[in-house]
């Protein structure tokens, strides 16, 4: 009974208003009469729009019959909104690729026209549905390309739209309190702009967030103020309303309140199903599946999972994929069932590493550099023009002081008083310009540790996690007595290799940790790079895998001053990148040659080279690039900004030479001991 009532009170039937039902029927007259083509045309995406929250099958054809109209008459304006409108009915569907391709027919008609109002509109669109198919680095391109465009065109209303996705970009990645930062930028916009949408949506995503920080009655709190304000407000963005309600089940659910979670979920389906959202009754039949879970009903809650697994593969729905195969492999940890618990556990870790890869995470900090980059420099325009009419307000303060001078000529006294003023002024107008210098230089280098920590972060959850549960994985197995001898010989042999990643890995972190803080002093003393070589090709040899033979061709009189550790650090990197980049039975050469006070230690392989591009952002500290090697070997990129660092403290300089197919050479400079 109690469950029943929950339903009752939430499961409210979407019915016409009296007025919205007079305004169809007067549309629909309209439609009868001799209008012209552009009129009819506006009618009927009229039409689908207001039908698009109560009978979805009618909304769809006044959308198609816009489509045709707008088609046999090329009108490319209409076209444009008929595009747009039926992007936001497959959106509300949960069909975002269809919507997709839609939007994308729309902004190529807009770039003819040159509509900045549409294109702001198509980006945003395409940003949204990407986000939903999990293309993070698209999502947030496409939303700084809108952002970009209505700042130029000053459509604040798209400025604050942008920052609301661009905030939904950094929720997914787990950047929380970037995105809250986001979000207070949109309501500031929606507020000054009084965009009443703005503020319901700004509390469901920060209830999301909250969600997802594990601060569930403060969610709960901030989802229902978005009901609250939206019916208050009387908004039709019934879109919204079932999506608010899905979260808030998903709330309940992590509090251990089950009765409430399932009459939430009820009300949430029944408005997915009402709109046809495939998308939407995905997430709530897993939902419901982890519900089922936690009671410990796993036949049924497998059933539901596993269906809508299959479900979120159709729909290429991959965030909600990853999560599928998450609670799979979990339920099955559970059951004892270690096999199939891998096995899904193996699927959600090659999508994961597919979603999240080291490329999509590298355009996505390109984009976001290039886009405060952008923003940086605007705030350095404004303060340019600050700094103008500072020094305008300077000379016109100095006309006046000689006029006065002028007038005052009499008496010296007050002459005196007003030149020291004057001076005064300027005085601390200069001050405060070199003020605003100095300000400057603090944002960027604060800028640029910001970077360096998201970095570092970034690194640390994503590519120590992988490895440590893969081994906690095969511990189990061998625990439980599950695996054969050749399947453990199997994974031995991945186990070691990721073991040996995630060591250099390790080692690389430290250093760069202790970098960055400073703690890292040189140590100045005759080094011996023929033994120092030898020492690090021995234990190399040992580790790969590739039977890569390496040739140490130093010559033994070849001896050098400075750091033994850096420089061992960086001989250690270089060649462990010619290893990755090799294939099996290649040969890696390390020479020396005279460079006068220096000498140049190379390292060459004869791997599958790097392309132009790539050689110019190796060893930039923000950017971090890294792909995986010849046998699948993962990496970081930060082995080659550390040698770069370490080689220029020691006053040398690091560089390379590549061409593809044919290899790489990378160079450094120390100096002659």
């Amino acid at each position: 009974m109690k469950r029943l009532f929950w339903i009752l009170s939430l499961l409210l039937p979407v019915t016409l208003p009296a007025q919205n039902q007079k305004l169809i029927d007067s549309l629909r007259s309209r439609l009868n009469t001799n209008l012209s083509d552009s009129l009819k045309i506006t009618t009927l995406i009229e039409l689908s729009k207001k039908y698009q929250y109560t009978d979805i099958s009618k909304s769809k054809d006044y959308s198609q019959q816009a489509i045709e109209l707008s088609e046999s008459k090329n009108l490319k304006w209409a076209k444009v909104k008929s595009y747009l409108n039926s992007a936001s009915f497959y959106s509300i569907q949960g069909d975002y690729s269809s919507a997709a391709r839609f939007v994308n027919l729309a902004l190529g008609i807009s770039y003819e026209r040159g509509d900045s109002v549409e294109l702001a509109k198509c980006y945003n669109n395409l940003g949204s549905y990407s986000a939903a198919l999990g293309r993070f680095d698209e999502s947030y391109y496409y939303h700084t390309q809108a952002y970009r465009i209505a700042v130029e065109s000053r459509q604040e209303l798209q400025q604050a739209i942008s920052l609301h996705n661009m905030a939904g970009v950094f929720k997914e990645l787990g950047q929380y309190e970037r995105a809250l930062d986001y979000l207070k930028l949109s309501g500031k916009i929606s507020k000054k702009i009084d965009d009443k949408e703005g503020e319901p949506y700004n509390l469901d995503e920060k209830g999301d967030i909250l969600i997802r920080q594990k601060k569930y009655d403060s969610a709960i709190l901030s989802l229902s103020q978005s009901r609250a304000v939206a019916k208050k407000l009387e908004l039709n963005i019934n879109d919204l309303e079932g999506a608010t309600l899905f979260k808030i089940a998903k709330a309940y659910s992590a509090k251990g309140d089950d009765a409430k979670a399932l009459a939430y979920y009820d009300s949430a389906t029944a408005y997915f199903e009402r709109y046809g959202n495939d998308f939407g009754e995905t997430e709530v039949e897993l939902g419901r599946g982890i519900l089922l879970m936690n009671q410990r009903k796993f036949a049924e809650a497998e059933k539901l999972i596993m269906n809508a697994s299959n479900k979120a593969h159709e729909l290429k729905a991959w965030t909600l994929e990853i999560q599928c195969y998450q609670k799979l492999s979990e339920l099955y940890e559970i059951n004892g069932d270690f096999k199939k618990s891998l096995s899904f556990y193996k699927h959600h870790q090659q999508l994961e590493d597919s979603l999240f890869s080291q490329s999509m995470q590298s355009k996505l900090l390109q984009n976001e550099i290039r886009f405060e980059t952008e923003s940086k420099e605007e705030q350095i325009k404004a303060l340019t023009r600050m700094e103008e009419l500072q020094k305008s307000e300077i000379k016109k303060q100095e006309l006046i002081t000689n006029i006065l001078v002028i007038v005052v000529a009499l008496t010296v006294i007050l002459l005196f008083s007003v030149y020291r003023s004057g001076q005064r002024r300027i005085r601390i107008n200069k001050l405060l310009l070199e003020h605003q210098d100095e300000i400057k230089k603090r944002s960027v280098e604060l800028e640029q540790l910001n970077q360096v920590k998201d970095k570092f972060f970034s690194i640390v959850s994503h590519d120590l996690r992988s490895p440590m549960n893969a081994l906690s994985g095969v511990l189990d197995l061998m625990n439980k007595e599950q695996i054969t001898q050749d399947e453990f010989k199997t994974l031995s042999k991945e186990l070691q290799v990721r073991f040996n990643h995630t060591r250099g890995l390790i080692n690389n972190l430290l250093d760069w940790a202790l970098l960055q803080m400073d703690k890292l002093k040189i140590q100045v003393e005759k080094i011996n790079m023929k033994d120092l070589v030898a020492t690090n090709v021995s234990m190399l040899e040992s580790l790969q895998l590739k039977k890569v033979t390496i040739k140490n061709l130093i010559d033994p009189a070849v001896v050098t001053v400075g750091d033994r550790n850096m420089i061992n650090l960086v001989i250690r990197n270089l060649i462990t990148n010619a290893i990755k980049f090799s294939e099996v039975g290649d040969e890696i050469i390390v020479s020396a040659k005279d460079a006068g006070d220096f000498y140049t230690i190379s390292v060459q392989d004869f791997g599958v080279g790097i392309a132009p591009d790539i050689q110019k952002i190796l060893f930039e500290k923000t950017t971090g690039y890294s792909t995986r090697g010849t046998a699948n070997e993962k990496g970081t990129g930060l082995g080659l900004i550390l040698s770069k660092e370490f080689v220029e403290r020691n006053g040398g300089k690091i560089w390379l030479e590549s061409e593809l197919g044919k290899g790489s050479t990378f160079f450094f400079t120390i100096k002659k001991g």
